[in-house]
């Protein structure tokens, strides 16, 4: 089984999971064994489900502002979740690939592996909730016509993200590209280069 086929099959299942439930309190049952890929991958998808939720409730436009702020720290955190389960999925394939020997003509792709698979799970979570729009019986054809146009785009977005991913991995598999991994240094979070919070001390 391809990579992508192994990531879409269980971003879909997250995400259809994640919704049975739809509540961003509910806590995950990873039906993986912990530290494998798959797990991971689970669970890349679900904090992404839950950040999709999150960002449609911070837009209600009544929402009480002390609820919202509330809100916005569990965006932030969950953000640096995701972040840092990214590159930890990139370790697995710096780990993998480590012995491959590059050739003199191997060139960088513009994103990590990881970085690909995370658009990957946001597109499961697009698919998904456009596919609601195009079931919705309160709203006219012309809504539905729409919906169904952009889902048609997404799913090909879907077929060609997925290909470029397992190209981008053979390549790397055989020497014809390689992998450099750039932790993402997010400034705001880190106290100690935040000038409003090293400011505050």
């Amino acid at each position: 089984m391809k990579f992508s086929e192994l990531s879409n099959n269980i971003f879909t299942a997250c995400t259809e999971y994640y919704h049975t439930m739809d509540n961003v309190d509910a806590k995950m049952v990873n039906p993986y064994p912990v530290k494998t890929i798959e797990y991971y991958l689970f669970l890349k998808n679900w904090i992404d489900a839950v950040q999709w939720h999150f960002e449609d409730i911070i837009r209600d436009p009544l929402i009480d502002p002390v609820a919202a702020l509330t809100l916005k720290r569990r965006i932030d955190a969950s953000n640096q979740e995701r972040t840092d389960l990214v590159e930890l999925l990139d370790s697995y394939f710096w780990d993998k690939y480590k012995d491959v020997k590059p050739a003199d003509n191997a060139t960088i792709n513009t994103e990590s592996p990881a970085w690909a698979i995370d658009r990957l799970s946001i597109l499961a979570l697009k698919i998904y909730h456009m596919r609601q729009e195009v079931k919705r019986m309160d709203v006219d054809e012309t809504h539905i016509n729409k919906c169904q146009e952009k889902l048609n785009i997404l799913l090909e977005q879907k077929k060609d993200l997925s290909s470029a991913i397992d190209q981008l991995l053979e390549d790397i598999e055989n020497g014809v590209k390689y992998m450099k991994v750039y932790k993402q240094m997010k400034m705001y979070n880190d106290p100690s280069l935040n000038p409003v919070l090293y400011g505050n001390k």
